[in-house]
């Protein structure tokens, strides 16, 4: 299979050394990957960009990436008060996109020469997804002129989606047309809407009020959408060619039904309740909505006829069905769809399914797992199948999150949701969550390490202009370097001084035994990730009750007071985990240096000693919190940090991450301090 393209953009046809570059031959050092075709028509064909300005080609920043570009021999095409003249743009229906190799329902051709503008594409779909791209063309291009070129484009995967569990939570009518508006213009095409949970029923009904009543919800009580409210979702999601999945979670994840109802789902009563449940829904709720979501997730079943009797229910009112897996077991023809959602999830052969195992960013932190996301290969597949339909990025919330800009911060939501977009419809990718997990290689030449940096900044230029005034808590990560040790047996004392905090060296002799000094790079770096071995990091093989060490130098051109991001414990938004000890970054007896100077933590704003989901997170992450005030002097400063780690698990914290993050930032966090230097060797 011929892989697809992958660009570091437009800046390499100013090279001037390459007019045509034919598929069998390698793709020069600014390609990160053996492209398909990039073609350059031959002659002139460099002279023909000398009136379009080296910076402005630079600025051109899609995402995703296309699939195909070519560029013609004419050089720009003007805009008319920073648009296209309507009447040079002409859309298209055509018959075929002949290059498209999969999904060519979505696949487009957008032509740019000096005076025309041309879409062609099969479906209005397709001439949707063109038209973002071209809107990127023009908002990356100066304003006055964009580059004339030919892209040829089609998704890797047809299923490309987000998912918000607003059953636990709570998210508005306009915040979530926001977010359906901006993330169709990534060509995300899913909207997955679970409604319902234990905590309540947050759809309407006018057969079955009670569901709605106050007594029904154990949490935001009386936060529910109604029936008008989810008509506008739909007609928001058709109108950005977005596939609306409602979920309404059965046999499982049920409690409210059961206090509203007075009947478990699977009796007989609660069967007959059920059924006309979805009778409403299906019918007079979502009439339009050719899916509706099952789960069967996290449930004993009871009977061996609720599954099979509902999904021919739904199907008889003329639904496809998807379903949770791990869940019910199904065999071919029995279901349309399943949604992996834990490591143990796996497609089954005639059964399309939807792949969010390692996508669950409720347990994500802010800057090692974008990086293990961008380079996943979707269910370790190149491009979608029949049986790999693509990718869901899950938003839980089983810890409270009262607050809708806190779950969008927490979660870091768009920056995860802009490396999911380029992902599932690039495709490709390197690893499926087993090499190097959540970690950059440390070669800045390597094409991994260059891939996500140009991905790194695309993103950013996006933050900069398309979320202009959104909460985007991501700054650029791959210029900060470290050293971190060995870890040292600390036998389960967290206080224990290893030779480390007396000087920094290259390797270390302790009790006999040497341990070495190893290259990070990242504001966030995982020594031992959340999910254990499942997901790679800093350490092949983290050991309970041991200390490592990490450090850097960074150069600041002048005194100045700088905020601070750091951490040592990325509170997941699904864990009721106890916040640290007033005086503590963690439980774990982590410090953090400046010039040999304790950093302390912030006040922390929850006290409890009980573990409670119901208590909401409140400052204990540092996207949540306002950046820490600290001084740096004129010249070298010295980062240290001590991390020790003793179980695994313990009763204040179920999940230890053994992590630290840590990035200078302007006083209000909103980018990074200016002029700074990372460097463990204090080389500028």
């Amino acid at each position: 299979m011929v892989p697809h393209i992958f660009i570091s953009y437009l800046f390499l046809f100013f090279s001037g050394l390459i007019l045509f570059i034919p598929e069998s031959k390698a793709a020069p050092d600014s390609v990160i990957w053996e492209p398909r075709v990039v073609e350059i028509p031959r002659g002139n064909a460099c002279q023909n960009f000398s009136s379009l300005k080296r910076e402005r080609v630079k600025k051109l920043q899609l995402l995703p990436q296309p699939q195909m570009l070519t560029f013609h021999r004419s050089g720009q095409h003007r805009l008319r008060q920073g648009a296209p003249d309507p009447s040079v743009v002409t859309e298209k229906r055509v018959a075929t996109i002949p290059e498209a190799e999969v999904n060519t329902d979505e696949a487009y051709r957008l032509s740019i020469t000096p005076d025309s503008i041309l879409i062609e594409a099969i479906t209005e779909t397709g001439i949707y997804w063109a038209r973002q791209t071209l809107n990127q063309v023009i908002a990356s291009s100066g304003g006055k002129s964009i580059p004339c070129l030919e892209i040829t484009d089609w998704p890797a995967f047809r299923i490309r989606g987000f998912m918000h569990d607003v059953g636990r939570s709570f998210i508005c009518v306009e915040e979530l047309k926001k977010q359906i508006t901006l993330l169709s213009q990534f060509k995300i095409n899913v909207f997955h809407w679970h409604l319902t949970e234990n905590q309540g029923w947050r759809l309407e009904s006018k057969r079955y009020p009670q569901l709605n009543d106050s007594s029904s919800f154990t949490r935001l009580s009386g936060k529910y959408y109604t029936i008008a409210d989810a008509h506008e979702i739909a007609a928001h999601c058709r109108a950005h060619h977005m596939l609306l999945i409602p979920e309404i979670d059965m046999p499982g994840h049920s409690a409210a039904f059961v206090r509203a109802t007075g009947h478990d789902m699977q009796s007989p009563e609660g069967i007959t309740i059920l059924k006309d449940l979805m009778e409403e829904i299906c019918t007079e709720v979502f009439p339009d909505a050719p899916w509706i979501h099952i789960g069967t997730d996290e449930v004993q079943f009871t009977g061996p006829s609720f599954v099979p009797e509902m999904v021919a229910h739904l199907r008889g009112l003329g639904k496809k069905v998807i379903s949770w897996n791990p869940g019910w077991n199904y065999l071919p023809g029995e279901i349309d769809a399943t949604q992996l959602w834990s490591y143990r999830g796996k497609a089954q052969p005639g059964i399309p399914a939807i792949d969010s195992r390692f996508h669950y960013i409720n347990h994500f932190d802010a800057f090692g797992d974008i990086v293990a996301l961008y380079n996943s290969r979707i269910y370790n597949t190149e491009r979608g199948s029949y049986d790999v339909a693509g990718t869901i990025l899950a938003c839980w919330n089983d810890r409270l999150l009262t607050d809708e800009r806190q779950i969008m911060l927490q979660n870091n939501f768009y920056p995860n949701m802009l490396a999911l977009a380029e992902r599932a419809w690039r495709g490709l990718g390197t690893e499926y969550f087993d090499k190097n997990g959540v970690i950059l290689p440390t070669d800045k030449n390597g094409p991994i390490f260059r891939s996500f940096a140009d991905f790194e900044r695309r993103m950013l230029w996006h933050k900069r202009h398309t979320f202009a005034g959104i909460d985007f808590p991501y700054l650029k990560q791959t210029d900060i370097r470290w050293q971190i040790t060995d870890p040292f047996p600390n036998e389960g004392n967290l206080s224990a001084v290893f030779p480390p905090e007396k000087e920094l060296n290259n390797s270390y002799l302790f009790k006999g035994k040497t341990y070495g000094v190893h290259s990070a790079v990242g504001a966030g770096i995982y020594l031992r990730h959340v999910w254990g071995n499942n997901v790679p990091a800093f350490f092949n093989e983290p050991q309970e009750n041991h200390t490592a060490y990490a450090w850097t130098f960074v150069w600041s051109p002048r005194e100045q007071t700088v905020g601070l991001w750091t951490t040592t414990q990325d509170y997941s938004r699904s864990e009721s985990d106890l916040p640290p000890p007033q005086g503590e970054w963690d439980y774990r007896k982590s410090h953090i240096f400046l010039n040999d100077s304790a950093v302390a933590p912030p006040v922390w704003e929850n006290n409890h000693t009980e573990r409670s989901s119901e208590i909401t997170l409140k400052n204990e992450n540092f996207t949540a919190r306002p950046p820490l005030p600290v001084n740096l002097k004129k010249g070298w400063n010295k980062v240290f940090l001590k991390l020790p780690v003793g179980k695994f698990s313990t009763p204040e914290v179920r999940l230890q991450k053994w992590m630290f993050t840590f990035l200078f930032v302007t006083p209000d966090g909103s980018e990074r301090a200016k002029g700074l230097i990372y460097s463990p060797d204090r080389k500028r």
